[in-house]
């Protein structure tokens, strides 16, 4: 039991790049990492020695994350006003345009289907490789392929067209 409690703590930093990746915000992402720690503490018993740790807790923050992301579509996406960063800094115009790029960004991958968004966090950004998110996924690799080019088209064709007008409204415009 030690063993593998160490073995989930050398995992967190991956894990927590992960869920950054597919939740877009670093404290929904330490949620869903914390969530996938709970379960996964809770159901140890369900983990078989001998497979691959990693393999599995993935398994559990996508399967969390997808819960969540079903939910949300139910009940709505209401965003708070403290999630608005302030954008004053040493020179606000770059800043303000980097975090409007990244919010473009982000809400691109946000409108792919979930399992392009759970793939595109897994491969482009964790760096796992294709046949380990097969595994990962239990799912063929031909099927990482194809769900992995058609995330790509859909982003070079959502950024080709530019950004959305919220996103391209900078503090102080009308929209």
């Amino acid at each position: 039991m030690d063993e593998v409690q160490s073995r989930m703590i050398q995992l967190l930093p991956r894990l927590r790049r992960f869920a950054l990746a597919l939740t877009g915000d670093k404290d929904k992402a330490d949620d869903l990492v914390q969530d996938t720690c709970e379960r996964a503490l809770a159901r140890l018993d369900q983990w078989k020695p001998g497979t691959s740790l990693d393999s599995w807790m993935y398994r559990i923050a996508q399967n969390i994350w997808v819960d969540h992301h079903r939910s949300r579509k139910v009940q709505g996406d209401q965003r708070q006003l403290d999630e608005i960063a302030n954008l004053a800094g040493v020179d606000g115009r770059n800043i303000t345009e980097n975090r409007l790029t990244l919010t473009w960004v982000v809400e691109c991958i946000g409108k792919l289907p979930p399992e392009q968004q759970v793939l595109v966090a897994m491969v482009c950004v964790e760096g796992v490789p294709y046949k380990e998110a097969a595994n990962i996924l239990d799912i063929p690799i031909g099927t990482v392929m194809s769900r992995l080019s058609r995330a790509r088209q859909s982003l070079f064709a959502a950024m080709t067209e530019g950004p959305s007008i919220s996103a391209r409204a900078t503090p102080g415009q009308g929209n």
